[in-house]
């Protein structure tokens, strides 16, 4: 157990499983320091191009004035913890002289809006213009009327540039950027165009990060180099995971649920006429409506015609992005203000809609969707406090590709509320990393994993920072009077009332489950939460961590139990034991045998010899002993 820390998930760039090594053999330090290396020049590459953008002279935004508290205050919902901290950690970051660049992370309905909206009007209220980028022009539509809407108390102007404008309009927004009487632009890549020119542009917000391609993104930082970043998404790629936990980008993570907030209940079911009309019924029998995706524009007009003998009690209106944009924007108007029950549309659903009364929706042919997509169509139900439902519809009779499996399996799996941090990561491990940081690196993530991989690369970045990284602490104990860890009936039997007199064996000692350091089973029920706390406590780099991790197991997990009690003792004494570099420690028969660099340490030219009788005691007697080296 003290060794937890060694075992981690696999997760490659490839296909194919790695090449297993002898245990013993030379290969695996190899493919590590090779690793170790390569990782060592890309995070002096991220942190030059980190560096470059904090050199550049950014704008610092002043502190909050009177008007931007009034119209925090006038928000109608309590803030959750994270989403308070999240804005907290965008203002400060405005307010310094270095353009800022944070990831917004959190699951659909989590509020990272709020936090954009709020980092706008700080903007627009220091006389600087803002614009708000959006993946679908349906997108761009809700945004800019939710802005007018905020806005609405305010001299805030807000202009939108997408397919839904006239070319007037369009010619308008354009003139009014330029000569500053726009001060929040909203739109899709339209806003990355060359003939859109800004007069004093402060703050750029992209939303749906992940829907943006490539070309998209070297533009945004071409655009935007000296100008305030913040970018949105419930599941961020791997390329933006990566900065961020490499340092070389900022990042909230907004993990806490709104109140009353429920997990969507996910079905997954086989293409059946009878499961529609009985899901669609349910829903408008409470009063609400229904999402049905379709993702075929030349068959839609087809599934229509079903639906509608399915249920012809049903107002049912047809979305898709090959319709004329003034058609599509009434149909949504119209779902929108409750005039439909049904909306049969195509993935221009995906992003961002935010309609409460929609509770339920319907996904045709969900083996074609990609894992983030299915994520993101889900998340378009459930944002209130109504039992929200997603039907997954699969071909009947259908042999479903091995990842399509793996796809619908993980979006059974990870349906409790802020999982969109791990759909990111299984989406990560069935795609496998690919080209994530240039086929140079993609080849050390297969040899030695991706959460491998991500430590090193950390610790490189804080090595290049200058910071202080402490090495991993490795000392090799050996008690003959205590037994860390032991089998499943120990653990319950330590942590009840009355324990029953069973002993464990270690090697020829029989021991009492009283000397047993171990985090009884009674104590914490749940096996991923025990080994989390192993793994945690073996990472322990000093004692300030490790006392930190004992009120933390208390505060959760209540009073510490005597054979918990044990498994902290011993572990403060490694620690210890670390600091004045002893790499050995063994207690045989009451003989303290300690080794320095593979060489005993005798006092007096023997082994110290132990008095106290309980293994309790007789650690504090180590440790005393310790002391005084």
């Amino acid at each position: 157990l003290d060794q937890a820390y060694l075992v981690g998930k696999y997760i490659g760039a490839g296909h194919r499983p790695p090449k297993l090594d002898t245990l013993g053999a030379p290969w695996w330090n190899r493919a590590k320091a090779a690793a170790q290396r390569a990782v060592a020049d890309y995070a002096a590459r991220l942190l030059k191009i980190h560096a470059e953008r904090v050199t550049f002279p950014g704008h610092a935004f002043g502190p909050d004035g009177q008007w931007q508290e009034e119209f925090e205050k006038a928000f109608l919902y309590t803030e959750t913890p994270d989403q308070a901290k999240a804005i907290r950690e965008t203002k400060h970051d405005m307010e310094q002289p270095r353009p800022m660049d944070r990831l917004i992370c959190g699951d659909a309905g989590f509020g990272k809006t709020e936090v954009a909206i709020r980092a706008v009007f700080k903007c627009v209220m220091d006389g600087r213009q803002a614009a708000v980028l959006a993946p679908t022009t349906v997108l761009a539509q809700q945004h800019f009327e939710t802005l007018s809407e905020r806005y609405a108390d305010y001299p805030v102007r807000v202009g939108l540039l997408s397919r839904f404008n006239s070319p007037r309009q369009s010619r308008d927004t354009l003139e009014g950027l330029r000569a500053g009487v726009i001060d929040v632009a909203v739109g899709t890549h339209r806003l990355l165009s060359s003939d859109v020119q800004f007069k004093n542009l402060g703050l750029v917000v992209i939303d749906e990060e992940q829907r943006f391609g490539v070309v998209q993104k070297e533009k945004f930082k071409e655009r935007f180099r000296c100008v305030d970043l913040i970018t949105l998404s419930a599941t961020p790629i791997p390329r933006t995971l990566y900065l961020a936990l490499a340092g070389a980008r900022d990042m909230s993570a907004i993990e806490t649920p709104p109140p009353n907030r429920r997990p969507v209940e996910t079905i997954v079911a086989t293409y059946d006429e009878r499961l529609i009309r009985s899901a669609i019924q349910r829903e408008l029998a409470r009063g609400g409506q229904v999402f049905f995706l379709h993702n075929r524009v030349s068959t839609i007009e087809t599934m229509a015609a079903k639906l509608r003998a399915l249920v012809p009690h049903a107002r049912l209106v047809v979305g898709h992005g090959q319709m004329h944009a003034d058609d599509l924007e009434e149909v949504m108007t119209t779902f929108v203000n409750g005039e439909a029950d049904v909306l049969l549309a195509t993935t221009i659903i995906e992003s961002g809609l935010d309609i409460p009364n929609a509770n339920t929706i319907i996904i045709d042919r969900a083996d074609r969707f990609g894992l983030s997509e299915l994520y993101q169509l889900r998340g378009r139900v459930g944002r209130y406090k109504h039992q929200a439902y997603a039907y997954l519809l699969i071909p009947r009779h259908a042999g479903l590709l091995s990842d399509a499996r793996k796809r619908i399996a993980a979006m059974k799996q990870y349906s409790s509320l802020g999982a969109g941090f791990k759909i990111a990561m299984r989406d990560l491990e069935i795609r496998g990393a690919g080209n994530l940081l240039g086929p140079e690196q993609s080849g050390h993530i297969t040899a030695v994993g991706f959460e491998l991989y991500c430590n090193l690369l950390q610790q490189s970045v804080a090595a290049l920072k200058g910071e202080k990284v402490k090495p991993r602490v490795e000392v090799a104990v050996r008690l003959d009077f205590l037994v860390v860890g032991g089998e499943e009936d120990v653990m319950r039997d330590a942590s009840s009332a009355n324990p029953a007199p069973h002993t464990a064996r270690l090697g020829s000692e029989s021991v009492q489950d009283t000397d047993h350091a171990t985090l009884p089973h009674r104590y914490i029920t749940e096996p991923r939460q025990r080994i989390e706390i192993y793994r945690k406590l073996a990472l322990a780099r000093d004692r300030a961590e490790l006392a930190a991790l004992q009120k933390e197991v208390r505060d959760r997990f209540g009073p510490v139990p005597p054979p918990a009690e044990l498994l902290f003792l011993l572990g403060d004494l490694k620690l210890l034991a670390a600091e004045r570099g002893i790499t050995s420690l063994e207690v045989e028969e009451d003989k303290l045998k300690l080794k320095r660099r593979g060489d005993f340490i005798q006092v007096g030219g023997k082994f110290p010899r132990l008095t106290k009788k309980t293994p309790e005691a007789k650690l504090k007697e180590i440790r005393r002993l310790l002391a005084v080296m």
